[in-house]
Formats: C-alpha cells, sequence, structure tokens
C-alpha cells in the first residue's frame, strides 16, 4: 500500500512536518505540539496508529529500533506528499479570500 494523495488528515501533515528531524515516540509527540504552534496534543495511542497508517503508505520509515525505542523517519514519498498537502492547503486559504467579498 502507497499514499494515494488526497486530503491528510491534521495528525498526519503534522506528524510528517515534525519528521523532517527524525525524532522517536516522546519527540515526536513533543514536537507536533511545537510545529503546531502548540494547537496539536497527540496520545501515544492515535500516534501509534498514524505512524503504522504511515509506514504501510511509505511515507515514514524506522531509522533505528534498539528494542525499547523506535526512530521514524519520513521518506523522500512522505516529502512529497507533504509539499503536496502544503500546496492543497495554501489553494485552500486563497480560495477563502470570497470570503472578504461577502457582505
Amino acid at each position: 500500500m502507497s499514499y494515494n494523495g488526497g486530503p491528510m488528515t491534521e495528525a498526519m501533515y503534522y506528524i510528517l512536518l515534525a519528521l523532517l528531524n527524525p525524532n522517536h515516540v516522546y519527540q515526536l509527540m513533543q514536537a507536533v505540539g511545537e510545529v503546531s504552534g502548540g494547537r496539536v496534543k497527540m496520545g501515544p495511542g492515535t500516534l501509534y496508529g498514524v505512524l503504522t497508517r504511515m509506514q504501510k503508505e511509505k511515507l515514514i520509515i524506522i531509522l533505528t529500533d534498539d528494542g525499547r525505542r523506535k526512530t521514524y523517519q519520513i521518506t523522500d514519498d512522505g516529502r512529497d506528499a507533504l509539499k503536496q498537502e502544503y500546496e492543497r492547503i495554501k489553494a485552500m486559504v486563497s480560495d477563502g479570500a470570497a470570503i472578504n467579498d461577502i457582505d
């Protein structure tokens, strides 16, 4: 299974953004909070589920696994998907400028 494009969940987007620097799960929870300006807080249950899905879709890989701690890293496919999602979000914000024309 590989990523088929389309809108990402907020969790996927921020995890990929946080994985621009390899992290293990605890660091990743902190990094998601940092890159989202504190708006997104993710617990381990949600995080593990999304990480498993993103591994299957080949967006991330396990860089190291010492038996206690796995360090995850974004793949080239993951970077491409993140860029596509960023462009999609920018287009949505641009489209939303029409709100200023309502009144």
